[in-house]
């Protein structure tokens, strides 16, 4: 099977997106399927991978964007050989989706990775509310009735979209896999020290993109709460983002700069490691559809606190595999207090945060998600033997 993934950025920006994106591909070529990405971009970033497809276009500052509204010619001929095409961002690529693959019958899957509306809100903020939503409403609403497949990571993403948009299209609830065999493997500990932490602590650490939509601010302001009676905790914020300078200058303002560590950008490979090196994982977003770093946590063996809302709750099993919280910052420093002073109950969550990171192994979850192909492909192939069909292929010949 020839599959295309179609995503705005592709590894010149680190995300969860693209990280899932890279699994995925690796895994169904593991199985022997062709599988290219159409994204934008520089050709010397992905001169080492194979099938990345590149079209040129304008680099959006430093954020590793480059935008364009149209596929170059090379791109469109080899998108229309596609047996089905996967979005995983649904502006751009949803556009260039419908528009090169609709007419063609190419079958059209999404994967809703992010909750866009509360992305929108973070970055939109001069917008009254209900501006931001509806033209939010209006873009997305034509781009879900377009598509012939629409794929959640979790039952509360279901539930949103449901709520929000009334969707009409196939919805099918696909966790976002996870390979988690570097997570299990006895990894080495990053050397706690070279962060100014002792054996003695106990770590706190976030992993991921350090942005206005994941709420860090409310970690913070409940790590100070728990530093200022505890001395023997820490908080380790690993990755980097637009956000990262207002953070420094919160905890810096709070006088606990001593006590957190910003470590910047980490490789993906390297994460484990830090993984290791730590307690508690931390996860205070309410803008998740379903937190991939929550599952490499659980795999590493660490309990997991997190604010109860989409891409948590679906996770964390309350009690069990580690807490969740409202979106209420003396509660989430309760029981961030709890879980650094409990040496026992860290123990006993960890312990069940690895037995149930199993069901998110990328091998089932990219197992399930081929047999959603082989389906949408088998019922595309009777409508191309329709007389519209012919006529775009005809066209595309000529072009």
């Amino acid at each position: 099977m020839r599959i295309g993934m179609m995503a705005d950025i592709y590894k010149t920006h680190v995300s969860g997106v693209t990280n899932s994106l890279t699994l995925c591909k690796h895994w169904l070529e593991k199985m022997g399927h062709e599988v290219f990405v159409f994204t934008f971009g520089d050709d010397e970033v992905f001169e080492t991978e194979k099938n990345v497809i590149l079209t040129s276009g304008l680099q959006v500052v430093d954020t590793g964007f480059y935008l364009n509204l149209r596929y170059n010619k090379v791109a469109r001929h080899l998108l229309y050989s596609m047996d089905i095409a996967h979005v995983h961002h649904p502006f751009v690529s949803g556009s260039l989706a419908m528009r090169y693959c609709v007419p063609r019958n190419i079958p059209i899957v999404f994967t809703n990775h992010s909750r866009y509306d509360l992305i929108t809100q973070a970055y939109l903020p001069i917008l009254p509310e209900s501006i931001s939503e509806a033209a939010f409403k209006a873009y997305l609403s034509p781009f879900y009735r377009a598509c012939d497949l629409i794929i959640v990571p979790s039952q509360s993403m279901c539930k949103v979209l449901a709520d929000q948009f009334g969707i009409s299209s196939p919805v099918e609830i696909i966790p976002n896999g996870v390979d988690l065999t570097p997570y299990r493997t006895g990894n080495q500990p990053i050397d706690r020290t070279i962060f100014g932490f002792s054996t003695n602590n106990v770590i706190s650490t976030y992993v991921g993109r350090l942005s206005p939509e994941k709420n860090l601010s409310l970690l913070i302001r409940a790590f100070y709460g728990v530093a200022m009676t505890y001395d023997h905790v820490r908080l380790l914020i690993v990755g980097d983002g637009p956000d990262r300078e207002n953070l420094e200058a919160q905890v810096k303002h709070m006088n606990i700069d001593n006590k957190v560590h910003f470590t910047g950008m980490v490789e993906y490979k390297g994460i484990p490691a830090y993984l290791a090196a730590c307690d508690i994982f931390v996860t205070p977003s309410i803008s998740e559809t379903f937190g991939l770093s929550t599952i490499e946590a659980m795999a590493a063996g660490l309990p997991v606190l997190g604010v109860d809302a989409p891409g948590s709750r679906d996770i964390i099993e309350d009690g069990i595999t580690g807490l969740t919280t409202p979106d209420d910052v003396a509660v989430f420093t309760a029981k961030l207090i709890l879980l650094s002073t409990d040496h026992g109950l860290r123990i006993k969550m960890g312990k069940q945060a690895l037995l149930l990171s199993k069901k998110y192994d990328i091998q089932t979850t990219t197992g399930t998600l081929l047999q959603h192909y082989e389906r949408l492909v088998e019922e595309a192939s009777l409508r191309k033997k329709g007389a519209r069909y012919k006529v775009n292929r005809w066209f595309d010949k000529l072009q």
